[in-house]
């Protein structure tokens, strides 16, 4: 299981860090990745980890905002997100998945329960 946290009520312009805590198993040889889901725009990318070689990638509406990383014990993918904005607002959500191209489409992972966070303008 995949066990988000961190999020909350932050005004625009400031930080949060989101932590997604793996059980029951690591990510290693295995790619991580962050989606945001709200109710008009359904479920979109943010960012993946590759945790083989710590790679990443990230959509390009929070490129430069935001940061995948990881513990090195592979047990935890967090997500610095600065500069926050009011269409940030969303549940955040983590995935592992087996490949950087299934992470990026969303295809084929395991899925945590999300954590909410909103922006106030």
């Amino acid at each position: 299981q995949l066990v988000e946290s961190g999020g909350g009520l932050v005004q625009t312009g400031g930080s949060l860090r989101l932590s997604c805590a793996a059980s029951a198993y690591t990510f290693h040889s295995y790619t991580a990745g962050w989606f945001r889901r709200t109710p008009d725009k359904g479920r979109e990318w943010i960012a993946c980890i590759n945790n083989n070689d710590d790679s990443t990638s990230y959509a390009d509406s929070v490129k430069g905002r935001f940061t995948i990383s990881n513990d090195w014990r592979k047990e935890t993918v967090f997500l610095q997100m600065n500069s926050l904005l009011p269409e940030d607002t969303a549940v955040y959500v983590c995935a592992r998945f087996f490949d950087d191209v299934n992470c990026r489409s969303g295809n084929f992972g395991s899925w945590g329960q999300g954590t909410q966070v909103t922006v106030s303008s």
